[in-house]
């Protein structure tokens, strides 16, 4: 009876020990590749200082429900970005008549003191609630005409503008990425198709297209980003990414897994895809530009179902009307307004160093 010999472990371990190495030759190269990257990053200044705007704001969004839980904030009443009230209170001393008043910031007539404190009477104090209040009082950057604090707003409205524009970038990211593989790779028809549609994209302006839509359907923040990732995933960023796919499309390893059986699916999502992402993630910042510049304007027009943004905090100080006054009540403007540029130009700035990792031409330069 022959007996077969059990096979030594040493003929099964080193296939295991071979895997664990591919994986440790892959994070090498992985962790290879970020330092050569960030290297070529790191010696532009302006991707630097948008990283760092980034930075600044991602902390403010972290900021809110920080100072709501165990800061200074705590009491919602005040403190709440939407429903939130506490407006200063100045003091005026009455007296009889207009010409007894002396120091208008201090006192006031019996006559005025009736629109404000019914019933009273010289000698009596009027307390008139001061909103928009200037920064100061527990305020930091004062109240809004509602007697809402302003940085509580800016900090609360932070986290909605890294939502909408995550996913619009990711929506974009998706589309386009997809649409521009199968676009180069099937050719044809196919390619006519989706570049047609494409070109339809581009000459329909964007700002009028989602007023539309915004005055047919209910708009809220996710679904704001959904469309705007769509439309640009379906417009420009697709024709680019097309383009980067035809370059991948004419490369050996292409052909060398058709011959070694690869379907069509398995050549685009595994070999195209992937080589076609880095220039994807280039796009994808510039689309958060574009979508928190979109929310400010949607918003600022009152096309937009969302609590509190950046764009309905100007669109607040419009409507009870300290738009045209100057830098008299510039907590009001300032602020929001400072915030959606320095985001969006934060991104963009990341969008410009990017190019230069990405394009090996400007990298040569």
């Amino acid at each position: 009876m022959v007996t077969q010999e059990k096979r030594p472990e040493a003929e099964v371990e080193p296939v295991e020990q071979i895997v664990e190495a591919l994986w440790r030759v892959r994070l090498r190269l992985a962790w290879s590749g970020f330092k050569r990257n960030w290297k070529l990053f790191a010696e532009n200044k302006i991707g630097l200082m948008g990283l760092g705007i980034i930075i600044f704001f991602v902390l403010l969004a972290l900021a809110y429900p920080v100072m709501r839980t165990w800061g200074p904030w705590q009491d919602g009443t005040i403190y709440d970005p939407v429903i939130g009230y506490d407006a200063p209170v100045e003091d005026f001393e009455i007296v009889e008549t207009e010409a007894e008043v002396l120091d208008p910031d201090t006192q006031m007539d019996a006559f005025t003191a009736q629109l404000w404190c019914f019933g009273a009477v010289a000698g009596d104090t009027c307390s008139i609630p001061l909103q928009p209040a200037p920064p100061g009082n527990g305020h930091i950057l004062g109240t809004d005409p509602l007697g809402r604090d302003i940085a509580s707003q800016l900090t609360f409205s932070t986290r909605a503008a890294f939502m909408l524009g995550l996913i619009a970038a990711l929506v974009t990211v998706v589309v386009a990425t997809t649409v521009g593989s199968i676009a180069a790779f099937y050719g044809g028809w196919i390619d006519s198709f989706f570049m047609r549609l494409a070109d339809l994209v581009l000459l329909m302006p964007l700002i009028p297209i989602l007023i539309v839509m915004s005055g047919l359907w209910e708009v809220t923040l996710p679904r704001l980003g959904v469309l705007i990732g769509i439309l640009s995933g379906f417009g420009g960023t697709a024709i680019v990414l097309k383009s980067q796919a035809l370059s991948v499309k004419v490369k050996p390893f292409i052909d060398a897994a058709r011959v070694s059986g690869g379907s069509n699916m398995h050549l685009i999502f595994k070999h195209i895809v992937p080589n076609v992402l880095p220039l994807s993630f280039l796009y994808m910042m510039f689309t958060v530009t574009e979508a928190v510049s979109l929310e400010a304007v949607l918003s600022f027009f009152g096309l937009l179902n969302v609590n509190m943004s950046w764009g309905l905090m100007l669109q607040t100080a419009q409507t009870q009307g300290y738009l045209r006054t100057g830098l008299e009540f510039w907590w009001l403007l300032i602020p929001a307004g400072v915030a959606v540029t320095l985001l969006a130009a934060g991104f963009f700035f990341v969008g410009r160093a990017m190019d230069e990792v990405v394009n090996p031409r400007l990298r040569s330069r």
